[in-house]
C-alpha cells in the first residue's frame, strides 16, 4: 500500500487531465479566498500601517546585513522549527502537522502531473512521501485536536466542541484521513469503499481549499511576515509600538509560585 501511487489507478475512472484541472482549481480557490480575506479583514493593511508606525518610532536604523540576518534567523527558528512554541508537545504536534502536510501536497502534485496513469511507473519515493505525510498530519492533527487545544486543555471544553476557527485543522486532518483510507481500500481491491473514500477525499479537499476565507488557512501566509516584522522592530527599538517591558512585577510580587501554563 505505502509504495503504491493511488492516483495512477484512477485513469480508468478519472482522466489525468481532470485530476490536474482539480489541482489548479484548488490553487485558484486558495488565491481567491486569500484575496477576499485580505480585503475584508484588512490584515495586510493593518500590517503595513503598523510597520510604518514602528519605522517612525525606531531608535536606530538597521543595516541591510542586519535585516538579512534577522530575516534568515526568523525563518530558520520561528517558521521552519516553530521555536516560539517552546520544546513541549504543542511544538512537536505542530511540526508533525506542518511537515506532514508539505510532504503530502508535494507528493500529490508530482504524482498527479507526472505519474497519473496506469502505464507510468512511479518511483517508490513519492508514494512513501505521500503516505508518510498523510500519517504525520493525522498524528499531529489528532494529537492537537484531542489533547492540546487551549479550549480543551485549559478551559475544560469537550473535544467535540467545534467553532469556525477549527475549520482549517479539521478539514486538513480529515483530508489526510480519507486519503489513507482511500489508498488502503484501493490496495485491497474493495471497490465500493475505494470509490466512497475517494469521493470523500475530493470533497474534503474542496472544503479545505474552498474554505480559506472562513478558516485559518491564510495564517501560513501572514505568520512569517508578522514574525519577521516583530523581530525587526525588536532590533531597531520600536518594539511594534509597545512599551518597554517592566521589572516592577518582580520587584513588588507577592512571592506566589504559579504553575507554568501547559498550552503555550
Amino acid at each position: 500500500m505505502i509504495t503504491n501511487n493511488p492516483f495512477s489507478q484512477l485513469d480508468l475512472l478519472v482522466s489525468p487531465l481532470l485530476m490536474q484541472t482539480f489541482v489548479f482549481l484548488m490553487i485558484f480557490l486558495v488565491i481567491v479566498g486569500t484575496l477576499f480575506d485580505i480585503v475584508h479583514k484588512k490584515n495586510v493593511k493593518y500590517f503595513f500601517l503598523n510597520a510604518q508606525k514602528a519605522k517612525a518610532q525606531a531608535k536606530r536604523s538597521l543595516s541591510a546585513n542586519e535585516k538579512t540576518r534577522i530575516i534568515l534567523k526568523t525563518l530558520g527558528s520561528e517558521i521552519l522549527t516553530t521555536s516560539e512554541l517552546g520544546a513541549g508537545k504543542r511544538r512537536i504536534a505542530h511540526l508533525l502537522g506542518m511537515y506532514g502536510t508539505i510532504l503530502f501536497w508535494i507528493a500529490s502534485v508530482i504524482m498527479i502531473f507526472c505519474y497519473s496513469n496506469t502505464s507510468s511507473i512511479t518511483p517508490f519515493l513519492y508514494p512513501i512521501m505521500w503516505h508518510l505525510g498523510a500519517i504525520m498530519t493525522c498524528v499531529g492533527g489528532y494529537w492537537f485536536w484531542f489533547f492540546l487545544r487551549v479550549d480543551v486543555s485549559a478551559e475544560a471544553h469537550p473535544w467535540y466542541r467545534i467553532i469556525q476557527a477549527d475549520l482549517f485543522v479539521l478539514s486538513l486532518v480529515i483530508t489526510s484521513t480519507f486519503a489513507i483510507l482511500w489508498s488502503f481500500f484501493q490496495s485491497t481491491n474493495i471497490a465500493v469503499f475505494d470509490t466512497l473514500f475517494f469521493v470523500l477525499f475530493c470533497l474534503s479537499n474542496l472544503i479545505l481549499f474552498g474554505g480559506v476565507y472562513w478558516s485559518k488557512f491564510a495564517h501560513m501566509f501572514y505568520k512569517p511576515g508578522a514574525a519577521i516584522q516583530r523581530n525587526l522592530a525588536e532590533a531597531d527599538g520600536s518594539r511594534d509600538n509597545l512599551p518597554e517591558p517592566s521589572n516592577e512585577p518582580k520587584k513588588f510580587g507577592l512571592g506566589i509560585k504559579r504553575e507554568a501554563p501547559k498550552h503555550y
